[in-house]
């Protein structure tokens, strides 16, 4: 009998098999990536680290489905999604991630409300107004939700996009050094939000960071250095 990969499940909910990513330069071909192997299992929370240049968002991306690799496999959750379209990779996002980025990348002519809502607007969710508030509430933001994003501070920002990112319940959240445009004490407000959210739902966190502090607070921590597990 085949077994169901669910959140109970032995199997791993993010493999990657011999990954690799390399582009054309004028000088010839560069390696990003070379041979990276990984097992990631439910619910767990994984920093990858390195220098710049290491190929730390470069994984990130293909982890996600942002990218495809030019050789090797991403399985998540039982499906090979470097085998998908783009349409395909696009709609695996859509039913089990969410993103954190550096940038918060959130939608300018938008309220803090209306921002959170979007996700689950788009997933046809009629209750997507309740839960934005609650969860806008839940990161301390209940006397924000009217703001657009150019009324609110840094730290106000990361907060709606981390209620963003989880408003959906997704399965693995991404984040991109999620408190890189923050100052050390903003940041490390978000950084206990993000495990605290992470905890209640039970996602798989995978973070990249420069951030030792943000790292140690990780189950397990993937080193890269010259495109390389070390």
């Amino acid at each position: 009998m085949t077994q169901s990969l669910t959140e109970n499940s032995t199997f791993p909910i993010i493999a990657a098999n011999s990954l690799c990513k390399t582009v054309s330069t004028s000088e010839g071909p560069l390696d990003i990536l070379s041979a990276i192997d990984l097992s990631i299992n439910f619910a767990e929370s994984i920093a990858i680290v390195g220098e710049s240049g290491s190929g730390k968002s470069t994984l990130l991306s293909l982890l996600a489905g942002l990218d495809t690799p030019s050789s090797g496999s991403v399985i998540v959750k039982g499906r090979d999604i470097t085998q998908l379209s783009e349409d395909g990779r696009a709609a695996f996002r859509h039913e089990l991630v969410g993103f954190v980025f550096q940038s918060f990348q959130l939608l300018p002519g938008l309220t803090a409300l209306e921002n959170v809502m979007l996700p689950l607007e788009l997933k046809g969710d009629s209750q997507a107004e309740t839960a934005a508030r609650a969860l806008l509430t839940r990161v301390g933001l209940a006397h924000r939700l009217m703001h657009t994003p150019k009324q609110l501070s840094g730290g106000e920002q990361q907060r709606v996009a981390l209620a963003r990112a989880f408003v959906t319940q997704p399965a693995i959240l991404f984040a991109d050094e999620p408190t890189g445009n923050l100052d050390s004490k903003t940041g490390a407000h978000i950084i206990d939000l993000l495990f605290e959210l992470n905890q209640e739902q039970h996602t798989t966190l995978i973070l990249v960071t420069h951030d030792a502090t943000l790292a140690a607070r990780c189950l397990h921590t993937i080193h890269l250095a010259g495109g390389k597990r070390v």
